[in-house]
């Protein structure tokens, strides 16, 4: 018999809250147990194993973001747009550390295209659209924007930029800047 009050949903965000206070890689079905004082075969009837759990953060943590990305992009084109785009990511990497990394797992090609990692990729082309890029240029400029986007954020968090001057904030805005020229000007094949 399931214990009472734990739920599939529950579970999740709990282990959501372990990932961003531990990492994600700390998130098992023993730690969970353990938040919830409760056994590892408790949770079997709400989660398959720790591989499940991981999942179902990372399938959250891709939801919150592109709900986010959706409502700060309402409105906006242009380098505004990037701009936005890219402090949901800096601001949710800084909020949800653990969540961040759980939406970077590679997941199996059925989970992912339910996923709203599509999402993603359709709010960044809709970004795109005001620079006027055709296929296959689309498709390369959605992935130079993940790229950049996911590196910065990943080194300012692992405290790659710490170190050195300029401020990261001057980096992050000459980054933007970058990126809407290069968008404007987008080289030719």
């Amino acid at each position: 018999m399931a214990r009472a009050g734990l739920t599939t949903e529950r579970l999740t965000r709990a282990g959501a809250e372990l990932a961003d206070e531990v990492g994600f890689d700390q998130v098992t079905l023993s730690a969970l147990a353990r938040r919830f004082d409760v056994t590892v075969a408790s949770l079997y009837s709400h989660l398959s194993n720790s591989r499940d759990l991981r999942t179902r953060i990372a399938l959250l943590a891709l939801d919150e973001l592109a709900v986010r990305a959706a409502d700060a992009l309402a409105g906006r084109a242009g380098r505004d747009a990037l701009a936005a785009l890219g402090g949901v990511y800096r601001d949710y990497a800084r909020e949800h550390p653990g969540r961040w990394s759980a939406a970077q797992l590679r997941l199996d090609p059925a989970t992912a295209a339910a996923s709203a990692g599509g999402r993603h990729a359709e709010l960044t082309r809709a970004i795109l659209r005001g620079y006027h890029l055709s296929e296959p240029d689309q498709t390369h400029a959605v992935r130079l924007l993940g790229s950049v986007f996911h590196g910065y954020v990943s080194l300012e968090l692992g405290g790659g930029f710490s170190h050195s001057a300029p401020d990261t904030e001057q980096t992050w805005t000459r980054v933007i800047d970058a990126l809407d020229a290069l968008l404007r000007h987008w080289p030719a094949p």
